[in-house]
């Protein structure tokens, strides 16, 4: 994630901000731009870029409303709604007590998904567009579905479901714990099912397959069969030198969005720590240690992945001691090894691509 600051004062402002603390202009994002701009207001809805008056009208997102959104529209589009929230299907029912904090959170988390997308270059397109190959969310309780069914989190052909229960944190933490993993967010939850959607848009219908299945197993192989054995067995002994969670030995397809995710998560953390300047250089540490780093570049503009894993790993060990320091859990609880470098720079190779060629999603 970018570092911003308000275009009118120059204040530094959170990438959620609605106005600026300091000079007290509204804030809004403009995904074009994908820039946090301060705004003017030139009518009863609408508004200029604060001090580039010339340029096109915004709105804010209808969802700016519930306090979920902070993008803009060009006031000119013909739709209410911004990219991000194009893509809701359905909305938690507002009028039950607790559910617009739960989706202000899950919008929260949603909003980040869609930046890190944008970053990439991928195609963010919603079902209302391409009901085919677009891309849609259902957020939904327990009393949005028939009697005794229960909500389960998962993709199926572009629509990502997701249970409203994970943003409360003390079920999330119930669920970490009965599940025994060792990581479980919000946004982790976003990024993991939407890797499920870039696999049938990138992989899938394309000349990547064949190495796909090389480095992750063959997505041919019954789902539920796999499903039942690894809740059954659990993991093989080994998986910790050829996988990135547990959960990611299921099966091929659960592979790609696990590692995925942790793809998506080191390119926005290590973003984050760019625009803040960061570099690591423990005293301690000899130099064959490794653990000296310089974030010095945007690891979305950077080609070899090898550099980004250079970046990553020095970073991780200062944030986890950071983390330790304050008695909190170690940030990152998870150890990159050589098999799952290569199927991170699978992906960074697939994304760099997918840019490179504007790949557009398939009719």
């Amino acid at each position: 994630m970018k570092l911003f600051k308000c275009t009118h004062c120059g204040q530094l402002v959170y990438f959620e901000n609605t106005h600026c603390e300091q000079c007290q202009y509204w804030l809004g994002f403009d995904p074009n731009q994908q820039l946090l701009v301060a705004l003017e207001q030139r009518g009863e809805q609408s508004f200029a870029q604060a001090g580039q008056p010339d340029k096109a009208l915004y709105t804010y997102c209808a969802n700016h409303a519930h306090e979920v959104c902070n993008w803009l529209v060009p006031a000119n589009s013909g739709s209410e709604f911004c990219v991000a929230c194009k893509l809701n299907r359905t909305i938690p029912k507002l009028t039950e007590p607790g559910h617009i904090a739960r989706w202000q959170t899950l919008e929260n988390a949603k909003h980040r998904l869609v930046y890190g997308l944008l970053q990439l270059g991928l195609p963010v397109v919603s079902k209302t567009e391409n009901e085919e190959t677009g891309l849609a969310f259902d957020f939904l309780a327990s009393e949005q579905k028939p009697e005794g069914e229960k909500v389960m989190t998962g993709h199926d052909n572009g629509l990502i479901t997701i249970n409203i229960a994970e943003a409360d944190s003390v079920e999330r933490e119930m669920a970490r714990k009965s599940m025994q993993e060792v990581y479980r967010t919000v946004l982790g939850h976003f990024r993991h099912e939407v890797g499920h959607y870039y696999w049938e848009r990138l992989i899938e219908p394309t000349a990547w397959l064949e190495e796909y299945r090389q480095l992750f197993g063959d997505e041919r192989e019954d789902y539920g069969e796999a499903l039942k054995k690894h809740y059954d067995q659990g993991p093989p002994a080994d998986w910790t030198e050829h996988y990135i969670s547990s959960y990611a030995t299921t099966h091929s397809w659960e592979d790609w969005a696990e590692t995925w995710a942790h793809y998506l998560h080191i390119m926005d953390t290590l973003q984050t720590a760019y625009s803040f300047g960061l570099s690591v250089n423990p005293r301690p540490a000899s130099d064959e240690q490794n653990l000296d780093a310089t974030i010095s570049q945007d690891p979305y503009q950077v080609a070899d992945f090898a550099q980004v894993v250079d970046m990553w790993l020095p970073l991780t060990f200062a944030m986890n001691s950071l983390n330790r320091s304050m008695g909190q859990p170690d940030s990152y609880p998870f150890i990159i090894r050589p098999d799952v470098v290569r199927k991170l720079d699978f992906i960074h190779r697939v994304c760099r691509q997918a840019k490179a060629e504007a790949t557009p999603l398939a009719a």
